[in-house]
């Protein structure tokens, strides 16, 4: 029973399912260790195959003939899962209008061509016969390639049968590894069937928009809609899963196969489009990943717009009236696949999906125990309505936006209106998001000084943490009857020994992180709920760390402002900041940090903030609680440093006389940067080795391109690689006295100076003296051979941009700037 003062113990109760069985919790509940450790009842049945076959056989009979709920009959939805489903949509596709108007204007491209290659003589008595003749058999050819395409696409909900079975077979392996089922809101879950109830009426799709860390959020979200009596949504997959006989098996349960880059294929492009409206019109639920891929770090990504590009477009043509919104957030105890993101995120090529792979992977799963899911849904909204709104604050008179005619006005407000509505997305799957006991733990284990810490203190601070989660608005997963110690132990024999180690034979048992890297996937869980307070104190930092008493600490508010100011435009692309603007967030945060006694601010006669400093509290407590907050940031400022650190290298070399128009790949630089960074580290330069993280590092130079300090062009040609320089106003100047050496000084090195004066301070190291010697040498030698690589005839791609790459930069540039001059927002 919850505790008096648990401020969870009147909420709605938790559903768990495990299996077939669903159970009433308290929220978020954790269940008490028990003495035998017994597994959950349903966790026997593929157990008992060996000694009562029969009673097994009997049990997959009810899955498979459909006894009770088992049936998938009275579905809340449109109707799927019958024979012809398939070709229905595919008819439904291929004859849509939108894709006849594109196929027909394809067969009008193809005829201009043959004409002026004087395939078509318009002097031929008989042209215009000729002509048609040739238009037909143009457009049938285009009209096969779109069906094959559309049936490669498209998924396949032919069989009840086929998804009884389907559903049996993977609840099996699911709770096999997360042993303890997936848990959920009843509160949510019932909110959600009433809204589903309701667009099954209006002949409405339900979007689903979940985070993903895992292979396995496709598999949960399809098995609460099963289990649940909801339709099965269609989910955007990518084709690399699309292999031999399991990329089959996903299609019959729900996976739509989309190529990873359509290039200029304006064909695939229409029939996603056509394929999406078919769906929407229907009333057919939808699902598609807000991040695009699997997040390889823990926290959420920026959100990718091609998919929710195609649904605004369905609503803003009209050929959709209204769609339901329903973000989702999806948190593991432990993710299965965290081991293969540190090898993919430290540079090594992600491997090739393939069958091999899938069945000895699963096998080895099935022997894990990762504990639970927690799949939590926020409030659906109308797209309509929101549309409707963002338009209204968007423009002075909405009505009069025709969507369906490109002009460079609409195209700026979908775009306005897609950033905002992924934004938005992002802000709700956080706000429903649950901190797992594994998150607690690694968040705990790296924001502490020093090797290792014992269980009363682990407890302690894990008890400090999930107060400040609750503060913050958080959810953390509710313990019930279960004391703190049996949460904790259950969280570390989830993480396992590869990940936290313990030191035995001391006065008390010492825990301690092995892998860092990988434990920051869960420490990144939590860092959503504290990015404020994180950045401040990282920007009082840049006083803190100069040492002297409390008054020589101290920063003004202007000082702290700006410096809070230049990271977070640092950071845009990193995290999801709170959307009450700077300044009200600011004094929010500042206020927090006092009311916890971690902060004092010095105030006028107004009561305006002229100081901050830290807290005489905080300092004889060891600076505890703020040195947490910048533990949870410095990682990324580190890493934003090693990319900046980087971008000296791209300086050419005086050799090289007409440098400024030598172009480097893209792929080789972000690799230097991160060998950079190795090296960095492994010299005592750099703090952490998360720092040289593959998608920090891109997200880093994605910002620096968005702000002008890179150029970077990409070619028409896939097998043609990306290619970038740094810009002409940020270019470092050399030394011609001294061997052509880079010279510590400029707007770049000032720029770098500026996200230094965050980083922590090196035991062993002087920033400033640091990195105008060692650090900046060794950017140059490895810049060096970007510059050889690159004027190598036998390279991929020309140094050098043709007439065309170098108008379209031009002009991308121009709008660029014009983009942001008009956003009115800050930059770097």
């Amino acid at each position: 029973m919850a505790q008096d003062n648990d401020p969870t113990r009147d909420s709605a109760p938790d559903l768990q399912i495990l299996g077939d069985q669903i159970t009433l919790q308290p929220r978020s509940y954790v269940e008490a260790r028990r003495e035998d450790d017994r597994e959950e009842p349903l966790m026997h049945n593929m157990a008992r195959f060996r000694s009562e076959p029969l009673q097994f056989l009997r049990e997959v009979s009810l899955y498979v003939s459909g006894t009770g709920w088992r049936a998938y009959d009275k579905v809340i939805g449109q109707p799927i899962f019958y024979s012809g489903f398939s070709e229905h949509i595919k008819n439904s596709v291929v004859s849509a209008p939108l894709l006849q108007t594109r196929i027909s204007q394809l067969a009008d491209k193809r005829l201009e061509v043959e004409e002026k290659e004087g395939w078509l003589n318009r002097d031929d008595t008989d042209f215009v016969t000729k002509k048609a003749q040739r238009r037909a058999v143009i457009e049938s050819g285009i009209q096969e390639v779109a069906e094959r395409m559309t049936n490669d696409m498209i998924c396949k909900f032919e069989s009840k049968t086929f998804i009884r079975g389907a559903y049996y077979l993977v609840t099996q392996l699911l709770t096999r590894a997360y042993h303890q089922g997936i848990h959920v809101s009843s509160e949510e879950v019932l909110r959600l069937r009433r809204v589903a109830e309701v667009a099954e009426r209006k002949k409405q799709s339900i979007i689903f928009l979940p985070s993903h860390r895992s292979h396995v959020d496709y598999v949960s979200m399809q098995l609460i809609c099963y289990r649940l009596g909801l339709a099965l949504p269609v989910v955007v997959a990518g084709d690399n899963l699309n292999f031999p006989v399991v990329g089959s098996f996903l299609q019959h349960a729900g996976a739509m196969w989309i190529r990873r880059s359509f290039g200029n294929d304006t064909l695939y492009t229409t029939l996603v489009q056509t394929y999406i409206d078919t769906l929407l019109q229907g009333g057919y639920n939808f699902e598609c990943f807000i991040e695009g891929g699997r997040s390889r770090t823990g926290k959420l990504l920026s959100p990718k717009f091609g998919i929710l590009s195609f649904i605004l477009d369905s609503l803003l043509s009209g050929r959709v009236e209204d769609a339901i919104i329903c973000p989702v957030s999806t948190q593991y105890d432990k993710v299965i696949e965290t081991e293969g993101y540190v090898t993919e995120l430290l540079g090594v090529p992600k491997k090739k999906e393939n069958l091999a792979d899938f069945l000895s992977g699963g096998s080895s799963v099935l022997s894990l125990r990762l504990g639970r899911v927690d799949v939590r849904f926020h409030e659906p909204w109308s797209l309509r309505q929101y549309i409707d709104e963002q338009l209204t604050k968007l423009t002075t008179s909405p009505e009069t936006l025709k969507f369906d005619i490109k002009t460079p006005e609409t195209a700026a407000i979908k775009q306005k209106l897609l950033r905002t509505m992924g934004y938005r997305v992002l802000s709700d799957i956080n706000d429903v998001s649950v901190v797992m006991p594994t998150a607690l733990i690694g968040t705990v284990l790296l924001t502490l000084r020093g090797r290792g810490v014992g269980m009363s203190e682990l407890m302690r601070r894990i008890k400090w943490l999930i107060a400040r989660v609750g503060a913050k608005g958080g959810r953390v997963a509710h313990f019930g009857n279960a004391p703190l110690a049996d949460v904790v132990e259950r969280g570390l024999d989830v993480l396992g020994k590869d990940l936290v180690g313990v030191v035995q034979g001391l006065a008390e048992p010492t825990y301690y992180a092995v892998d860092r890297f990988q434990l920051s996937f869960y420490r990144n869980m939590t860092i959503h709920l504290f990015i404020s307070e994180a950045l401040v104190s990282a920007s009082i930092y840049t006083r803190v760390k100069l040492g002297g008493g409390p008054a020589h600490q101290e920063i003004s508010y202007i000082t702290l402002r700006e410096q809070v100011l230049f990271l977070s435009s640092l950071f845009r692309g990193e995290f999801i900041f709170p959307g009450d603007g700077l300044a009200v967030n600011l004094e929010k945060t500042l206020v927090g940090l006092e009311n916890d006694r971690i902060l004092t601010l010095k105030r006028d006669e107004q009561n305006v903030i002229l100081s901050i400093g830290l807290s005489d509290k905080e300092r004889a407590a060891g600076r505890e609680n703020y040195d947490f907050y910048c533990f949870l940031i410095w990682p990324f400022i580190e890493s934003s440093w090693l990319a900046a650190v980087s971008l000296m290298g791209l300086t050419p070399p005086l050799e090289y006389k007409d440098g400024d128009g030598i172009w480097i790949d893209v792929t080789k630089a972000h690799n230097t940067a991160q060998l950079l960074g190795k090296t960095l580290y492994h010299q005592g330069d750099l703090s952490y080795f998360e720092a040289v993280n593959k998608e920090t590092l891109k997200n880093a130079y994605q910002r620096f391109e968005e702000e002008g300090i890179i150029y970077v062009v990409k070619s028409k040609d896939s097998k043609v690689p990306s290619r970038l320089r740094l810009a002409s106003e940020w270019m470092p100047s050399r030394d011609p006295t001294n061997s052509g050496a880079l010279q510590p000084s400029g707007k770049l090195w000032n720029f770098i100076e500026r996200i230094a004066s965050s980083r922590r301070e090196g035991k062993n190291r002087r920033d400033g003296a640091t990195v105008s010697t060692r650090v900046l040498r060794l950017a140059d030698t490895l810049g060096a051979k970007l510059f050889e690589e690159a004027t190598n005839p036998e390279g991929k791609a020309d140094a050098k941009l043709n007439n065309e790459e170098a108008t379209k930069l031009k002009r991308a540039v121009k709008a660029e700037r014009r983009r942001r001059r008009l956003e009115g927002r800050a930059h770097l």
